[in-house]
């Protein structure tokens, strides 16, 4: 049902947030106060209440949250778009065991909105493929999909 309101994730959108996933995550751009959207993939929910995920500690995102917590993860799945709100901080400027430097943000969940338009339903999920050396992507995908999960059991 559209435009429902819930303070958390329920189950089967906790489950979905558990692997890598397509999401987009707004912020407020820092020298403008206007909205900056950027489309990751590397995000793990701990439980209802909360999502860790990494970005390039060099990215807008990181810089963005330094100057303004508030936070937007929005992702399309079961038929629907989500918009999670919430308040996220930069936890760590670079996480161990990563070859890159990346960041690890947690987003403490206020609400979650289903905001699909009246009377449609998504009829597939968006889906992507890396483009660059596969057995390099698999490797840090497993490496920052294994530091999420470690971040968030601590």
């Amino acid at each position: 049902m559209a435009n429902t309101v819930e303070p958390s994730l329920s189950s089967d959108l906790l489950r979905l947030l558990r692997r890598e996933t397509f999401v987009s995550v707004a912020t407020v751009r820092e020298e403008t106060g206007t909205p900056d959207v950027h489309a990751i993939s590397w995000v793990y929910a701990k439980d209802a209440h909360t999502i860790f995920f990494s970005a390039d500690s060099r990215s807008r995102i990181v810089r963005n949250l330094k100057v303004n917590d508030g936070v937007v993860i929005s992702f399309i799945a079961n038929g629907s778009t989500y918009a999670i709100r919430g308040r996220a901080a930069v936890e760590k400027e670079e996480m161990p065991n990563i070859p890159i430097k990346l960041a690890l943000v947690k987003c403490v969940i206020e609400e979650v909105r289903d905001v699909m338009f009246y009377g449609a339903k998504m009829v597939s999920a968006p889906a992507f493929e890396k483009i660059y050396d596969l057995e390099a992507a698999r490797k840090l995908d497993t490496q920052v999909m294994d530091e999420l999960k470690r971040a968030s059991s601590g």
